[in-house]
């Protein structure tokens, strides 16, 4: 799809609306979708930031950074799915708990927003585009039962025509590296706590330092699975006694490279190893 045309269509989708709520992370897919939201409604449309424990640091202040940069009404969020046993369990539906615990939040908000008549509604969207339908995505399922709004689905975006269009607009999000939840680093079935979301997110940051952009660390208790493209090998093994000292004062005791190299959702793998 011409970027310019995806432009058009994004901006008149929401300009068929009086108002907009846009479940905001950040990312390339939510940070576009506010930036049109707000080209096309101005300060009748919110960007909602959900803070938690599992948002690294350096993916909130690029989220009020860039909201900041591009004058969009910010509203930040509390949404505690820490508190919530389900969610701390991290079976495979832990992102259902996540979303859930969002949307909540988010139909709180908006209920304040409309008020009691509803004259003017004020309508949430999320960032979930074609690409994301063929990948495990539970949060999908809290989605559709909080009848929350896909535009990118409805409109036929895949990920490619996503960063084409922040291209268009000229948006430095337009190759920025995707970047999930911090708990997405744990193994299924370990507990999420705060420690261990702050160990990989400590660490993440370290490698962010030595100059990588594409990585994940992978908790499996014990160990730190790192995953950078093979590219990034060498910049690996040239910091590999730094690392090493890094992750275990971490709190680490074995460090490894996976030599598959980085796969977004790699631990979504076990889930299809029957």
């Amino acid at each position: 799809m011409d970027p310019r045309v995806g432009a058009e269509k994004l901006e008149a989708y929401f300009k068929a609306q009086k108002h907009a709520i846009i479940a905001y992370s950040g990312g390339v897919d939510s940070a576009l979708m506010a930036y049109a939201a707000h080209r096309a409604l101005k300060h009748n449309m919110v960007a909602v930031l959900a803070d938690s424990p599992s948002l690294a640091r350096r993916e909130y202040r690029f989220a009020k950074n860039f909201a900041q940069t591009h004058g969009m009404p910010l509203q930040i969020i509390r949404t505690r799915e820490l508190d919530n046993p389900r969610y701390q369990a991290n079976h495979s539906d832990r992102c259902y708990h996540c979303k859930k615990a969002l949307f909540e939040k988010i139909e709180a908000l908006r209920q304040q927003l409309q008020g009691a008549a509803a004259i003017d509604p004020w309508p949430v969207s999320y960032g979930v585009n074609m690409d994301d339908l063929g990948d495990y995505r539970p949060g999908i399922q809290a989605a559709r039962e909080a009848s929350i709004q896909a535009p990118y689905v409805e409109l036929q975006f895949a990920k490619q025509t996503i960063r084409s269009i922040c291209a268009y607009y000229h948006l430095d999000i337009a190759e920025k590296p995707a970047m999930p939840c911090m708990a997405s680093r744990l193994a299924y079935g370990q507990q999420v706590t705060r420690e261990k979301l702050n160990q990989v997110e400590q660490a993440e940051d370290f490698l962010y330092d030595l100059g990588l952009r594409v990585l994940r660390v992978r908790h499996h208790g014990d160990t730190a699975r790192i995953e950078v493209p093979s590219e990034d090998f060498d910049t690996i093994l040239e910091h590999h006694q730094h690392i090493r000292q890094t992750f275990h004062d971490l709190g680490f005791i074995y460090v490894a490279l996976d030599l598959d190299g980085f796969r977004s959702g790699s631990l979504n793998s076990v889930l299809n190893s029957d």
